[in-house]
């Protein structure tokens, strides 16, 4: 079999970059985007060159980036400019080759298996994609090319910025197996921890400990990670448009002041609830699944989820679900941080189902009008332009909460192949 040759394309400290490369007189000089302080993003989401060498990091606070800092630029984040300039990049990556699978904003995948007679071998593809990039946008990328997914990752972690690592199938065990194992894709803080407690350190110690001894500590996930380490993982570069199917669907929320009461939380629901509702509908979707995500001021994570007895693409069912669903298992031990609410088990509106012989025919009609309508009216006239009477009970305060909250923020999740179409 022709072995495959695969880039990962990195693009170094995008926002950031692309704030420097927006405003030229801004390179060399420490930025940090961060999000907003009022509305309770305020961290740091990237950082440049510059700002790493002082020790600014992801994740760090507005305050926190001063300290170490006290002349950084802070900068908001511009979204629609990142998504121009990731669109660029991508329209770039489509001159080598039609296989490009996104993996975020800044990162892709690309299979020039088929591209090497017209441009030279991998590394000589690389290049090239590198120079035109920082050419024509003023951005930097980091490339890995290798023979699978997992090892291309590695090499474009391994050098950066603005640089091209090449690990073939005869130097792999030389240039991966000595990295720690943390920096395999799949290795998270869970993982991270078992496989520490039983000494296994590096990715090498992974690729050698036995099989079956990791199908027996993590099962599936277990047998994955021994082909990672192994460079025996064969899955294929999934071009944008050959995306799977949407699996779930779901919209968060962090308020400017922290969530207290039921009465509150299921006017915050049923917000969400229309966000997920209006989609689900868009799509020509129905769900049999309903999910509800809670973070409380401790930082920790509570996630709750239930199936539904039919299949539902009404606001009003997956918001009364949902609430149900918090108030049956939240116990207010903390005020709660940031919601979401989302749906799964998604399926064809027009795939036939089991009737409920004691369903309310009037009622669902009278649920379709109404959704019919609030769809129109937000489409016409913005996502904000009508909300239910339920929400007008809270106080201007909680108001002024929804208005700001609603503008796009890191908890905002989307299914699978809604990612891709962002």
């Amino acid at each position: 079999m022709t072995e495959k040759i695969i880039l990962h394309c990195d693009l170094n400290n995008f926002f950031a970059s692309v704030e420097c490369a927006r405003r030229p007189e801004l390179r060399g000089v420490p930025i940090a985007v961060c999000g907003s302080v009022e509305e309770r993003h305020g961290i740091c989401l990237a950082k440049n060159e510059a700002a790493k060498k002082l020790g600014i990091r992801t994740g760090d606070t507005v305050s926190a980036v001063l300290r170490k800092c006290p002349h950084a630029v802070i900068t908001p984040p511009r979204y629609g400019e990142y998504d121009r300039f990731s669109r660029a990049v991508t329209a770039i990556y489509a001159r080598f080759t039609d296989q490009i699978e996104p993996f975020g904003c800044d990162e892709s995948w690309l299979d020039v298996s088929a591209s090497t007679r017209l441009f030279g071998d991998g590394q000589a593809i690389a290049e090239q994609i590198r120079e035109t990039v920082k050419r024509e946008t003023g951005l930097t990328i980091s490339v890995g090319v290798s023979f699978n997914k997992i090892f291309a990752k590695l090499g474009s972690d391994m050098k950066k910025p603005d640089a091209v690592t090449c690990i073939s199938p005869q130097t792999f065990r030389t240039t991966v197996w000595p990295l720690p194992v943390r920096e395999l894709l799949g290795v998270g803080p869970a993982v991270m921890r078992t496989l520490d407690k039983r000494c296994i350190r590096t990715i090498g110690d992974l690729a050698n400990t036995p099989l079956s001894s990791l199908r027996l500590w993590m099962g599936k996930g277990g047998e994955t990670l021994w082909h990672y380490a192994n460079g025996t993982d064969t899955t294929p570069v999934i071009p944008q448009a050959a995306a799977a199917p949407i699996q779930s669907v779901s919209h968060g929320m962090t308020p400017l002041r922290d969530i207290r009461t039921d009465e509150e939380m299921a006017a915050f629901i049923l917000e969400m609830a229309q966000e997920v509702g209006q989609r689900l509908r868009r799509y020509g979707m129905t769900a049999s699944g309903v999910r509800v995500s809670v973070r409380n001021t401790q930082l920790q994570t509570s996630d709750y989820q239930m199936s539904l007895p039919q299949p539902t693409v009404h606001t009003e069912t997956i918001a009364r679900e949902a609430t149900r669903l918090f108030r049956e298992n939240y116990r207010w031990a903390f005020p709660v941080r940031s919601v979401s609410v989302g749906v799964f088990k998604l399926s064809d509106a027009d795939a036939p189902t089991q009737l409920d012989l004691f369903g309310e025919s009037e009622e669902e009609l009278q649920a379709d009008r109404l959704d019919g309508v609030m769809d129109a009216v937000r489409t016409r006239y913005g996502a904000h332009s009508i909300t239910s009477a339920s929400y007008l009970t809270l106080t201007e305060t909680n108001d002024a909460i929804l208005d700001k909250s609603r503008k796009w923020n890191p908890a905002y999740s989307l299914g699978t192949r809604e990612r891709g179409r962002k």
